[in-house]
């Protein structure tokens, strides 16, 4: 012990270090059991291997979620992707960096250097980037206010009516880089019972939704909507010409009046009487059969149309109607609470 001290002296080191490699010597000669220090540079150099593949190989998943499968990304995005997962880590492991992402790319095909990547970087941003960085403010303020439904025809309409001069490809490619997209619409549940037993017209449309001028062609259709109450129920007239929805009623019922209620409303909504020559398709459902119901129609000149019993894609209006309550009813549940009561949803 006493030699151990007077070494740590004349080296500037402390006892127990001096003991530490005095063990070490040992075990490596075989004098001391323990493991030696090849077998300990051994281990080490195996954890920094797996380290290395376990890093690569969320890299390549990380890569795979990102670029969706493409067979071969544009640069850019290869330079997007190392620039947002250089500083990744997972669960404490090893920093992902930028060589080494350039690596793993590399060997499995998708070939980009560092020096791309900091070339990019370093490189002064083209007109047309700095234009899609003023746009994307736009774009993401114009999809907010439209309670963030808007898809990319919607949203590229919606732009133009500002003002904005895009492409509908740009509008799409920037709302990627964005991840905003449109909201996705659910089954729908019809509302209209057929009448096996009633008269019906004859389907005049063929589903051929097309229309010239304005009050040529009406479509009309019902759906349901919850409530905490119980179900409310919506009667929708639209007009194919220019898609307005030209008449509506919302009832707790779904009787003939409903629908009659908003045929109404679509006539004194267009300011005459007589709408002779417009016609006005609906599916079989039983309301729409009603003789007060046809009665309406041929007081006004309208000429009625009846789609295929059970088609879900008879009537131009179950689309418009799908989109309403997708944009609109399901997605201002999701902000402002269920619909309480037949007042507040009207």
């Amino acid at each position: 012990m006493g030699g151990d001290r007077v070494v740590a002296a004349k080296i500037g080191a402390s006892a127990e270090t001096v003991r530490k490699w005095v063990r070490r010597a040992e075990i490596d000669r075989g004098q001391r059991p323990g493991m030696s220090s090849e077998e300990h540079a051994e281990i080490k150099r195996l954890r920094r291997e797996n380290a290395e593949l376990r890093r690569a190989n969320e890299i390549l998943r990380a890569a795979a979620a990102f670029f969706g499968g493409r067979a071969r990304p544009a640069t850019a995005a290869l330079v997007k992707f190392v620039e947002e997962h250089k500083d990744c880590r997972v669960d404490g492991g090893l920093r992902w960096g930028v060589e080494p992402i350039c690596e793993v790319l590399t060997e499995h095909g998708l070939a980009i250097a560092p020096a791309t990547y900091y070339a990019a970087k370093s490189r002064v941003p083209s007109a047309r980037a700095m234009r899609d960085e003023r746009l994307k403010p736009v774009i993401s303020a114009l999809h907010e206010e439209n309670y963030g439904v808007y898809g990319v025809r919607k949203m590229h309409a919606a732009l133009g009516r500002a003002g904005v001069e895009i492409g509908r490809d740009q509008t799409a490619r920037l709302m990627g880089e964005l991840d905003l997209a449109g909201v996705r619409r659910g089954r729908f549940k019809r509302t209209t019972v057929p009448d096996p037993a009633a008269v019906r017209p004859a389907d005049l449309v063929n589903r051929e939704f097309r229309a010239e001028r304005p009050d040529q062609l009406w479509v009309c259709d019902m759906t349901y909507i919850r409530t905490w109450v119980g179900f409310a129920y919506l009667a929708l007239v639209i007009d194919v010409f220019s898609r307005r929805i030209v008449g509506w009623a919302l009832a707790g019922h779904m009787r003939a009046e409903l629908p009659l209620e908003a045929l109404e409303l679509a006539i004194w909504t267009r300011g005459r009487a007589d709408l002779t020559g417009l016609v006005q398709h609906t599916d079989a459902g039983s309301q729409y059969l009603a003789i007060r119901y046809s009665e309406a129609l041929a007081k006004a000149g309208v000429v009625a149309s009846v789609g295929t019993v059970g088609d879900s894609y008879d009537t131009l209006a179950e689309s418009t109607i799908g989109r309403l309550k997708a944009e609109l009813i399901k997605k201002l549940i999701k902000k402002r609470g269920p619909w309480r009561s037949l007042d507040q949803l009207e």
